[in-house]
């Protein structure tokens, strides 16, 4: 009970130590007689006709709100997850910048408790803020998860590899100064505790798709030692970008940040889900079994590969298996790594998926 009671204590401090809201918000969220909405700020460009400005409830009863600005050149879409002491005021001229520069759709969000969105900031709610944005991308803007790339900025990164680790056909992710876990930027551990958040060391291992990490050397706030962790855990790193001298919040400022990220959208533009596949299967480590073995899988239907579980996705057959990331090529399940997915209803149940 003690250790449970430490604990809570401990995640609330972390709790505290994330989240810094800008108080007071800088822009104010107003409806017009037509129903839309628009931010009020000195900030903000209220004659931009690319934006949109989106009031979107959370299925935690949250009232969040969303910018999405149109580039009528784009292929992809950009989901911005920003850090903290940041809302959608102050990185207005920023999203136009990315859109302009970068040749892409940008939608952008306050989470919960940031700018004129409801509620108190936490965990979850980030959780569930980012799930409302991109379902809103869906239905809304008929972005699919073949055409999106996720962008965590810090704590922004808790969030983006929340929904990354949960979309198996996602284009691709930045992470930009992003955070191991929530303790970790406290204190260097060496394992994970129940109650820590952001635990993105263990979800950055289920992400399917090509991750750029950028990450100042000189950071103060969250060390370099978490970018490179990242990276190096990412299943399909991209050429990383570590920027010599680059603090936290400033890396936008060198000419190198630009450069490589619009470097890293057109090779995510060139990529098609036929050459992703291939390198998937290019790269599929086969276990080692003896010539019997798929015809003995086929007569008892049980799967022969290196699960310590039978999973639904590769029974009664597989091509291979890398548990705890099961590489079965009909299955679009989040513990699955393949692209093409026609029974994706039956093998998202978390009780059977590996």
């Amino acid at each position: 009970m003690v250790l449970g009671r430490n604990g809570c204590l401990i995640s609330n401090l972390a709790a505290k130590l994330a989240f810094f809201p800008p108080r007071p918000s800088t822009y104010q969220l107003k409806k017009e007689e037509n129903g839309k909405f628009v931010l009020v700020s000195s900030s903000i460009n209220q004659e931009d006709s690319s934006m949109d400005v989106r009031q979107l409830k959370t299925k935690r009863g949250k009232k969040i709100v969303a910018m999405y600005l149109r580039n009528p050149y784009a292929r992809l879409t950009l989901l911005y997850s920003h850090g903290n002491a940041a809302d959608l005021g102050q990185l207005y001229d920023l999203f136009v910048q990315l859109k302009l520069n970068l040749r892409v759709n940008l939608m952008g969000y306050d989470y919960s408790g940031y700018g004129a969105s409801t509620g108190k900031p936490s965990e979850h709610d980030t959780y569930a803020d980012i799930e409302a944005v991109y379902e809103c991308l869906q239905t809304e803007y008929g972005v699919s998860q073949e055409d999106l790339i996720l962008y965590g900025q810090s704590v922004g990164s808790g969030p983006t590899l929340h929904l990354a680790a949960k979309l198996p056909r996602l284009r691709g992710v930045v992470l930009h100064s992003a955070i191991l876990s929530g303790l970790r930027v406290l204190c260097q551990l060496k394992v994970t505790l129940c109650f820590d958040i952001y635990k993105n060391i263990n979800k950055i291992k289920k992400v399917k798709c090509p991750v750029l990490v950028i990450h100042g050397t000189e950071d103060d706030v969250v060390n370099w030692f978490h970018g490179n962790g990242l990276w190096q855990l990412s299943r399909e790193p991209y050429e990383p970008l570590w920027i010599k001298g680059g603090g936290h919040c400033n890396l936008e400022l060198y000419p190198d940040y630009i450069r490589h990220l619009y470097g890293f959208i057109q090779e995510m533009e060139k990529m098609t889900t036929e050459t992703r596949l291939k390198k998937i299967r290019q790269t599929l480590r086969l276990p080692k079994t003896n010539p019997n073995s798929s015809s003995k899988a086929a007569a008892t239907n049980k799967c022969y590969c290196s699960c310590s579980i039978r999973c639904c996705c590769c029974w009664p057959k597989c091509l291979s298996c890398s548990c705890p990331s099961c590489s079965c090529p009909d299955c679009s399940c989040p513990d699955c790594s393949c692209l093409s997915c026609s029974r994706i209803r039956k093998c998202c149940f978390k009780l059977f998926c590996c």
